[in-house]
């Protein structure tokens, strides 16, 4: 895998860049108030990935609520994909989440979503439910999984190996 990137905590002055790279992975984007606003609360984990240069690469906002990490969004501009990105940004939210008491994981994604399908499956995850008509500009079903435990250990590992 390439690691000319970092992974680091989100900031004010990544807003535009974060907001642009929503913008060109999603249909239904977030506004970009969203992203300010999730970066004032104390549940939300923000981070991004960025190259050597500081451009934003990748983006994940996860709430951790009580005990449970919900992944919000995760993108990673196309242009970088199967860099392992994603993955990096996935290992380090929930080992993040994990340091402030989540101990389980949930999500919801797009039914043929098939890449962040297989992302989720590779960290664990499983289908619990649908969600019909989730996604309001197609109305496609999203998929509720859920990752019943966070593996600490198994995530520093990963991290280690693949993202530093």
């Amino acid at each position: 895998m390439d690691k000319n990137y970092t992974i680091r905590a989100m900031s004010q002055d990544d807003l535009t860049s974060v907001g642009e790279l929503d913008a060109l992975s999603f249909a239904e984007p977030w506004p970009m108030h969203s992203f300010a606003y999730e970066l004032t609360t104390d549940y939300s984990i923000c981070l991004v990935a960025v190259d050597l240069e500081e451009k934003v690469l990748g983006a994940i906002v996860v709430w951790v609520i009580v005990d449970e990490a919900h992944i919000a969004t995760i993108a990673v501009n196309p242009n970088h994909l199967k860099r392992g990105i994603g993955s990096c940004l996935l290992a380090q939210a929930l080992l993040v989440a994990a340091g402030r008491g989540a101990v389980s994981s949930m999500l919801e994604v797009r039914r043929h979503n098939l890449p962040a399908l297989a992302l989720y499956r590779r960290f664990g995850y499983h289908r619990v439910g649908i969600r019909r008509n989730y996604y309001k500009n197609d109305n496609e079903d999203a998929l509720l999984l859920n990752l019943e435990s966070i593996n600490i250990e198994v995530l520093r590992n990963f991290f280690k190996t693949n993202c530093v």
